[in-house]
């Protein structure tokens, strides 16, 4: 009888034992969950991805960046197929970023101060679609924010000539070669041709 009620508290102790553990992984994952950042990505497409790297990755809310190529034809684009500009594929950065800090509409008003908007094609002496302005949006609430942020950059007065930025559903985002990505971080003095135009704010 004393073997058999030992064995029956034995049981209850694992029992209980295994319940405990698990609603305290339970709390433990929802609390992981409330107190992990729910972070979001953005892809742009602005001229020479160096540079735009460079200025985008500087902004508070902006977690991590990786430069990259999309929008184009065949997989797998290395750097050389990218350039010659018969991929499709055009120079990208995708953007991981904390809404809390930074909204998708910022970071949208911020790209439109770094690069020229109204070239088509063309950024400074960068010619060739791969060189395109362009922005990729991930759901239907980026596409709806890209599309005011262009209305408002096309109507706000402060480019001289039409915005010719695209809006695009994003594709499959390939991350280039690993010299390119924070390139001006490790070349300091490495060409760049973007800069921020406080004039082009709006």
């Amino acid at each position: 009888m004393k073997k058999n009620s030992l064995k029956i508290v034995t049981f209850l102790t694992l029992i209980f034992s295994f319940l405990f553990q698990e609603n305290a992984l339970s709390k433990s994952k929802i609390e992981d969950k409330k107190s992990s950042p729910q972070y979001e990505k953005a892809i742009l497409a602005g001229g020479c991805f160096w540079g735009m790297q460079e200025l985008i990755s500087s902004l508070k809310g902006v977690v991590k960046s990786e430069v990259g190529y999309t929008g184009g034809n065949i997989p797998n684009p290395t750097y050389e197929i990218v350039s010659s500009g018969l991929s499709g594929h055009t120079e990208a950065i995708e953007i991981t970023f904390d809404p809390k800090k930074i909204s998708y509409e910022k970071i949208l008003k911020f790209f439109f101060t770094i690069h020229d908007p109204t070239t088509l094609n063309r950024q400074e002496n960068d010619h060739g679609t791969q060189y395109r302005s362009e922005i990729f949006y991930l759901n239907d609430e980026q596409k709806i924010i890209a599309i005011k942020v262009l209305d408002q950059a096309q109507n706000s007065g402060v480019f001289k000539k039409p915005v010719v930025t695209k809006i695009s559903k994003a594709e499959k985002f390939y991350v280039a070669e690993g010299y390119h990505q924070n390139y001006l971080k490790k070349n300091p003095y490495g060409y760049t041709c973007h800069h921020v135009r406080e004039e082009w704010k709006f």
